[in-house]
């Protein structure tokens, strides 16, 4: 006969375990339509690919990791209603966005309600700037860094070109171009032009009107700074109009899922930056890069560009965190955060702990002619690395930051 103490704790114990195994639950709130959907389905893909790998590993804590994923059609206002629904459902960190505008707001919000929000293709200067807080960690780069990177290069191969200028009238587009004139000493606009294009709704006119404008100036480098479909549009509109010949295109922030959409003869010979090509991990000997650049090729037949490798580095770095910390508080895992040093898919990075940057190697790199993309297996062999930068010159420096928040010079 049982004693009626052992008979409870048998009792309890399906109970323990139940909740022992209850998932941890991570937010995407990702654009799944509109604009930027590509870029969206390869945020997922990365993210999947991390979830996976951590719960074949025995998950967080001795709990497996659940993705809960929500569009946010890379809408400020969507994006951040999305964080009371990640709230609502027990998510415990958020992380994902197409653009800067919802990584700012989706970020107050996530703050606001105590979730960690980790921002992906989100440049703005603003948000480890002047909008930064505690909650928010960016793993992508800045608008500043990509300048720095493309401002070095330009000067060294380029020098004393006149530039015209097409940015999207938002906070990426502004810090962009401003960042951009600063880093090439085109800072005169009666000399370097520009056209703005509307955040939303602009029309193959407004585009049109912009590359005329840019064509009857007497510029030698056009920098389009667009994202998206709005880019996609404006990259075939300049093609048609020949701009190519007689310009070089910048394209500040390339991604792989841009230049798909557009075309590689589109965008051939385009010069931009990236943070991450699926050939890095070669290049700087990371085993850890090769293994994820293996396993996505081998569940999608296809090369992961930046964007799947920036959603799979926040999982496996805030699934990290949590195991240091020893807990899923928010701010025990800032902690953990805050400082840290690791090598995943390239070479050395780390998480600043005055602004949550995460400080790395940039690079420039030029779209590949379309004959030479042709002939690799994929027809996915864009960019040719052209320079780089490391992550202590291309950042913002202290003083640089603390001169943009004015008095507020500590996270809150």
């Amino acid at each position: 006969m049982f004693h009626p103490i052992l008979l409870f704790t048998l009792l309890l114990l399906p109970l323990a375990s139940a909740n022992a195994a209850q998932p941890i639950r991570l937010g995407l709130n990702y654009p799944s339509t509109g604009n930027y959907k590509s870029e969206g389905l390869e945020l997922s893909r990365g993210a999947l690919l991390a979830v996976d790998e951590i719960n074949g590993r025995g998950g967080v804590l001795g709990r497996p990791l659940q993705l809960v994923s929500l569009n946010s059609a890379a809408r400020a206002e969507k994006a951040e209603a999305n964080i009371d629904r990640f709230a609502s459902q027990g998510t415990v960190m958020v992380f994902g966005g197409a653009n800067s505008e919802e990584a700012l707001a989706a970020g107050q919000r996530a703050r606001q309600l105590g979730l960690l929000y980790f921002p992906t293709l989100g440049y703005a200067n603003e948000i480890t700037g002047r909008d930064g807080h505690r909650h928010l960690f960016r793993e992508s780069n800045s608008a500043w860094m990509s300048a720095r990177v493309l401002g070095e290069y330009l000067s060294w191969h380029m020098p004393n070109r006149r530039y015209y200028y097409i940015s999207l009238d938002d906070a990426w587009g502004r810090s962009m171009e401003q960042a951009l004139r600063e880093a090439t000493k085109s800072r005169d606009r009666a000399r370097h032009g520009y056209s703005k294009i509307a955040e939303r709704g602009a029309r193959r006119g407004e585009y049109l009107a912009a590359l005329q404008k840019a064509a009857a100036s007497d510029a030698d480098v056009l920098v389009i700074v667009l994202l998206g479909q709005d880019l996609v549009q404006t990259m075939r509109l300049a093609q048609t109009l020949e701009l190519g010949k007689r310009m070089q295109i910048i394209v500040p922030n390339l991604t792989q899922s841009i230049v798909e959409q557009a075309g590689p003869l589109v965008m051939e010979n385009v010069i931009g930056t990236e943070a991450w090509t699926w050939r890095v991990p070669k290049l700087v000997d990371s085993v850890e890069g090769q293994t994820f650049v293996d396993r996505f090729i081998a569940q999608h037949q296809a090369y992961p560009g930046s964007t799947a490798a920036s959603a799979y580095g926040i999982v496996r770095q805030w699934a990290a965190a949590a195991q240091r910390a020893g807990s899923l508080d928010s701010e025990a895992v800032i902690a953990a955060l805050e400082g840290h040093r690791y090598r995943l898919l390239k070479d050395e990075q780390y998480w600043r702990d005055f602004d949550h940057q995460n400080v790395q190697s940039i690079y420039a790199v030029r779209v590949r002619n379309r004959s030479e993309i042709m002939q690799d297996r994929f027809k996915q062999d864009y960019f040719t690395i052209i320079h780089r930068m490391d992550g202590e010159e291309a950042a913002p420096s202290l003083d640089d930051w603390q001169q943009e928040r004015g008095d507020q010079l500590q996270l809150q």
